[in-house]
Order: structure tokens, then C-alpha cells, then sequence
């Protein structure tokens, strides 16, 4: 299982984010064995799951739609 380790605010550079675009955060997973995870997500999204840290992630997002879908983007990075 994933837990919510540390949620940062998105950094938009000096562009900015596109007309439209809603806000996102990066969102910190680790998991028992000391694995690392990183996920881009939509903040309006985090806050209706009721989503923060310490939670543990809903895995059967995953589950049901694949590493990406509409509302957050998954990548995987194992620690040292």
C-alpha cells in the first residue's frame, strides 16, 4: 500500500499554467518497503477524496484505469 508522504504545490515557472488548465500538485507515495513513488494530480481532485498526507493512496484507481487518467499522472521512482 502507498501513503501519502509529502504533497508540493505545483510550480508553474514564469509561463504559467495554460488557460484552462487546473491547478496540480506532486504528490510524495512510500510505501513498507521504503519505496518511492511520485504522482502529479490535480488539487481540486486531492481535496474531493479527502486526500492528505499520511493517507494512503487509493490504489484501485489504478487499478480500474491504468497509470493515467484524467485527473493524475503516475510515475515510479525506486529509492537506493
Amino acid at each position: 500500500m502507498w501513503k501519502i508522504k509529502h504533497i508540493f504545490d505545483g510550480d508553474y515557472g514564469c509561463e504559467g499554467r495554460l488557460p484552462g488548465q487546473l491547478p496540480k500538485v506532486s504528490v510524495t507515495l512510500t510505501d513498507e518497503k521504503g519505496n518511492e513513488r511520485y504522482v502529479s494530480a490535480e488539487d481540486a481532485w486531492l481535496t474531493e477524496q479527502g486526500l492528505d498526507v499520511g493517507d494512503y493512496w487509493p490504489c484501485e484507481l489504478e487499478k480500474r484505469r491504468g497509470y493515467t487518467n484524467e485527473h493524475t499522472d503516475f510515475w515510479h521512482k525506486k529509492v537506493q
